[in-house]
């Protein structure tokens, strides 16, 4: 591979080329993306300020909601702005280390998501059912530690990942048909057998998934149950609506990730716009929902929304 490199060195830069055969309507595409990309961001920014600012919040899951904010507003600011430019701008090009470097944010920090997902799944199988033993499982120390192990987890998973992408010769084009450094349309470009990394990533990418997915299960499993023999309906009530935004933010992670990795797996003979967009969506609408999903079932945090809004316009009104 050395001696094939030395006469096939890497390019210095990538070409993107945005959503195929559809540039022409990128400046219509944009407007969409901006919009769900600010979403995220004020969301995402709102519900941090909130849980920090709110002494009542201090508690495991909003220490966890926190840490799916943060999460999230690294995705999409490690795809959207790049993307942006490409439809405004036309600025197509990204370096060979960047191109990489935004693949390892990408992978790294969805791994570190499913993570936290599942140690929600935890904190609500808990409360529910271990109500009494709740602040003495789950203490501040432990919560931290289960943060750090998910981000461990990631960066851990994904490092040997992007050194054997790193190191393949890329010399067939530079052009990668996407709108970001999606991992399976860069390791087209590669000119040489791509079968470790091939395997090693479908391998990875179904264990970690497969396994959180599974313990999340049998968690939600174990919470029904536990729910279903409550004998008040208000109690029931009061537990189904606090695990429903979990469930839906589940849902919308793990079933847009598992849609959009397999229409690149499975030739289903769609059109190549359409893939892109299902993966520039999967890390998009996400981060923009999961603040909104959460902030409607959330009384706490929509009462200290409205409170901050009620107050600053109160001020507004006072200074006229």
């Amino acid at each position: 591979m050395s001696t094939f490199n030395q006469t096939c060195p890497n390019p210095s830069t990538f070409l993107l080329t945005g959503i195929p055969s559809l540039e022409s309507e990128h400046v219509w595409i944009s407007i969409p993306f901006c919009l769900m990309y600010l979403i995220a961001l004020l969301g995402n920014g709102t519900v941090l300020f909130v849980v920090k600012q709110e002494e009542t919040l201090h508690e495991p899951m909003y220490y966890f909601l926190s840490m799916l904010a943060v999460i999230d507003l690294v995705l999409s600011t490690a795809v959207v702005p790049k993307m942006l430019s490409i439809f405004w701008l036309d600025s197509r090009e990204i370096s060979f280390g960047a191109c990489f470097l935004q693949m390892f944010f990408i992978h790294t920090f969805t791994g570190v998501e499913s993570g936290v997902l599942l140690a929600m799944s935890l904190d609500r199988y808990v409360a529910i059912c271990k109500p009494l033993r709740y602040k003495t499982i789950l203490t501040s120390s432990k919560i931290a530690q289960i943060g750090l192990l998910s981000l461990a987890r990631g960066v851990g998973i994904v490092t040997p990942l992007t050194c054997l992408l790193t190191s393949l010769p890329y010399c067939k084009t530079n052009v990668i048909p996407h709108s970001y450094c999606e991992h399976m349309a860069v390791m087209e470009l590669a000119h040489t057998d791509t079968a470790v990394s091939d395997l090693y990533s479908i391998i990875v990418a179904t264990a970690l998934v497969g396994t959180d997915f599974i313990f999340i299960t049998c968690s939600y499993g174990i919470i029904l149950r536990s729910v279903l023999r409550l004998s008040s309906q208000e109690a029931r009530l009061k537990a189904f609506s606090t695990c429903g935004s979990h469930v839906c933010v589940i849902l919308l992670f793990y079933l847009g990730g598992l849609l959009s990795m397999y229409l690149h797996i499975l030739d289903l003979s769609l059109a190549p716009h359409t893939q892109v967009l299902v993966a520039d969506l999967y890390l998009v609408v996400p981060p923009m929902l999961n603040p909104v999903i959460y902030g409607m079932k959330s009384k706490q945090i929509r009462k200290r929304v409205f409170k901050l809004f009620g107050q600053r316009k109160t001020l507004a009104e006072a200074s006229m």
